[in-house]
């Protein structure tokens, strides 16, 4: 009689942290899934600096600098590519999480000057 209080509290999912088992089907939230939002926050902050050396790549202001700025855009291409490599992270995802973050702020988020 004793234990079956017990096992319905169990079964119910509340000993052990068993709180979160019944949620399968809930989107994924938690530590993991916001070190990877930091993770394509960081991604896109590489994008944006890349577009920004191939930029000044193309103005002549920069043109003294050239080959430093080559030497520059090829790392960051190599960091670009491990990091999306170690995490996993494909370009849709980093564009999606763009689109919803200009969403989010009026649609004042990274513009294009071309």
């Amino acid at each position: 009689m004793r234990d079956s209080g017990f096992r319905e509290h169990k079964r119910e999912g509340h000993h052990r942290g068993g709180r979160h088992r019944g949620m399968e089907g809930a989107s994924p939230r938690g530590a993991k899934t916001f070190r990877r939002g930091k993770a394509i926050a960081f991604l896109e902050s590489l994008t944006i600096k890349r577009a920004t050396i191939k930029q000044q790549l193309e103005q002549p202001e920069f043109q003294s600098i050239q080959q430093i700025l080559v030497g520059e855009l090829k790392a960051i291409d190599m960091v670009i590519q491990e990091f999306s490599q170690l995490f996993d992270i494909h370009e849709s995802e980093t564009i999606e999480t763009e689109d919803n973050s200009q969403t989010e702020e009026g649609g004042n988020g990274h513009e294009n000057h071309k």
